[in-house]
């Protein structure tokens, strides 16, 4: 009992000793604390060594054995993150120009043009239809010299590539050299350079839209800017992800400064790959940059008739098109270079609203007006609703000649096979300027449906059985429409000597545009 009441006495003894000691402790550790706290303020606020302490403090944090609050931007195999503060721009003199505040323009942009010197003879054509030389700057990278042109871009001869391994069994190694163009681009360290624009010789580019359409984006970061196939084949063959190098890539100075880095080690990676698009995916891809789809980049992996695709054209900015000389003449009356030709004329009158649809109705007469800007009208005898009218009407085979809906990777309806709901035609003729305004001619095409149409058809009466032309007004769009697209508006005026007149423009804010309107 005694040892019991001992061993009680001195616990409580120990616990407040243990006590008393650990609050002794805390003490001295507080008065310690604040002796330093005094200490450092003395220092802090004390005039000239205030400086002083300053500086070191400075030293101390940009040592090793400073914490890592705000990590600077380093080489990337260090592991570390670059600041999100604001745009980084490194690089070269294309980084630092004077025109790097002004508004974006055919200055900034660097054109690489993939072509080959058998095919060049013919296909300059092609590129002197859009190029501009007092405006553009870039190059058609040859294989081999050539002989350069007035009205047409300097040629380059590529860099060997024999030192690449190719063992794609279909392909050609051309592939290599054409994916090497934006690297080669970039180190020729052209002045105020923004972006980078890759196509073929035998793409077709609107350029004031291309640079309207680039301009949304801070050029300053690392984007990789395109569209995918037509073909559904193709897109899984290669990727759905992956920019068509014939409808056009545009690449930012950032990331083609990157891939200029890297690209050559890249390709060792990918001996397998088929061509040059899907090699520079592949490093872009290993940088981690994705796709950004903009609608007005057309591949054009078709053969055959072009005009369900450009009478059902996206409500985006038409950008490019490609394989021109795959597909029929766009007008039907002329060849190929001829037809190109009033494209491109068309295309330059008015540049954002080409190839813009619009649909009106006749409500008396129940027909239904689709106008496509600088390309057609249809005259469809019956009441069509926009919706289908979005749907590209099927006129045209693959690129590996398969026709099936589930070849396409974009809305389609079958082609009429009925004469009776076939629609009138009316081909663009001519264009021009009319003040701020267009004016296209767009005339009826005479062919076997026509005389079709009056013995089958009726009693029905022909569509405008008595109109020869219609003349299209285009309104001139605002500057940032492209931003806020919208379909556009048209309205019917009178029938003046066989030629009826179509206005057409943006809608107003509320109104319907659509059948709804007339029912």
């Amino acid at each position: 009992m005694l040892n019991h009441e001992k061993a009680r006495v001195l616990g409580r003894s120990k616990s407040r000793r243990w006590r008393q000691g650990r609050t002794g402790v805390t003490i001295s550790v507080s008065l310690v604390l604040l002796l330093a706290t005094g200490a450092w303020l003395s220092l802090v606020f004390s005039g000239g060594s205030r400086r002083r302490c300053w500086h070191k403090l400075k030293e101390w944090e940009g040592s090793p054995r400073s914490f890592p609050w705000q990590p600077d931007e380093v080489d990337a195999s260090a592991g570390s993150f670059r600041k999100t503060s604001g745009p980084v721009r490194d690089g070269g003199s294309g980084g630092r120009d004077d025109r790097d505040e002004e508004q974006l323009s055919l200055r900034h942009i660097e054109f690489g043009i993939a072509g080959s010197a058998q095919l060049w003879s013919n296909r300059k054509e092609f590129v002197r239809l859009w190029w501009r030389p007092e405006e553009m700057i870039g190059h058609v990278w040859l294989e081999e010299v050539l002989s350069e042109e007035e009205g047409l871009p300097p040629i380059r001869v590529s860099e060997d590539i024999s030192r690449f391994s190719y063992t794609n069994p279909t392909g050609h190694p051309s592939g290599l050299r054409i994916s090497r163009i934006v690297k080669e681009s970039f180190r020729l360290g052209l002045p105020g350079v923004r972006w980078f624009v890759l196509g073929d010789d035998d793409t077709i580019f609107n350029p004031d839209n291309l640079v309207r359409v680039l301009a949304k984006y801070d050029h300053n970061e690392m984007i990789y800017i395109g569209g995918p196939s037509e073909s559904h084949s193709a897109n899984t063959y290669f990727s759905h992800s992956m920019a068509f190098g014939g409808g056009g890539i545009a690449i930012s100075y950032p990331l083609a400064e990157s891939i200029s880095k890297m690209q050559d080690e890249c390709l060792e990676r990918y001996p397998k790959l088929y061509g040059s698009d899907d090699r520079l995916h592949a490093c872009i891809s290993e940088l981690g940059v994705p796709l950004t789809r903009e609608y007005g980049f057309h591949q054009w992996d078709i053969r055959g008739s072009a005009h369900g695709l450009l009478s059902a054209h996206p409500v985006a900015p038409f950008i490019s098109i490609h394989h021109v000389e795959a597909v029929d003449p766009i007008y039907p009356g002329l060849n190929l270079l001829d037809s190109l030709k009033l494209f491109a004329r068309a295309m330059k009158v008015n540049p954002l609203s080409f190839l813009q649809r619009s649909v009106c109705y006749d409500r008396r007469r129940r027909l239904t007006f689709a106008v496509s800007l600088g390309y057609v009208v249809q005259v469809f005898p019956n009441i069509v609703l926009p919706r289908d009218l979005e749907r590209s009407e099927q006129t045209y085979m693959a690129w590996n000649r398969l026709s099936s809906k589930n070849e396409f990777d974009f809305d389609t309806r079958d082609a009429y096979r009925s004469t009776c709901k076939k629609p009138v035609l009316f081909f663009l003729r001519d264009v021009h300027k009319a003040g701020n305004s267009t004016l296209g001619t767009y005339t009826r095409t005479k062919g076997k449906d026509e005389l079709k149409r009056r013995v089958l058809c009726f009693p029905r009466t022909l569509p405008l059985r008595e109109v020869k032309d219609i003349q299209v007004i285009g309104e001139p769009l605002s500057e940032n429409w492209h931003l806020y697209p919208r379909r556009l508006c048209c309205q019917m005026n009178v029938n003046i000597n066989n030629t009826l007149r179509l206005a057409v423009g943006q809608c107003e804010r509320g109104k319907l545009s659509s059948v709804a309107d007339i029912l």
